[in-house]
């Protein structure tokens, strides 16, 4: 068997396990409830609001995040969500479990100072670092 095969096996075992129909069944559940779909949407738009704001380098006030921590205790009560979040966290442990697996097969293939974008004279994403002169 090629390594495609099992590509194909590994995603057939991913849409057979039981993470993968918790999660199909809960996101079908949460799209016949517009309510509790609004309200997820709702939570998610802040959350991710925050969390831009946090990588654009400023501060979350511990008022901003509370509310965050109270709109996720309120939307948490609807059974509909509760369960879609939690079937997604099943689903996405699951996940990462696999590809921790896969990226440890082929670690040692990409040597650490050949990736390292933090060494000197090799630019970062932003690319703004200068090499340094010789």
């Amino acid at each position: 068997m090629n390594v495609y095969d099992y590509a194909h096996s590994l995603a057939k075992a991913i849409k057979g396990s039981p993470e993968h129909k918790a999660l199909k069944n809960a996101a079908k559940k949460l799209e016949n409830d517009p309510t509790a779909k609004k309200m997820l949407l709702d939570f998610r738009r802040a959350q991710l609001e925050l969390q831009q704001q946090k990588m654009s380098g400023l501060e979350i006030s511990s008022e901003q995040q509370e509310k965050l921590n109270k709109l996720y205790e309120v939307i948490y009560l609807n059974q509909t969500v509760k369960e879609y979040l939690e079937a997604e966290y099943r689903f996405s442990v699951l996940f990462a479990d696999i590809q921790k697996i896969v990226a440890e097969t082929v670690q040692d293939l990409f040597p650490a100072d050949l990736i390292n974008l933090e060494e000197p004279g090799i630019a970062s994403e932003g690319g703004n670092e200068n090499p340094k002169p010789q």
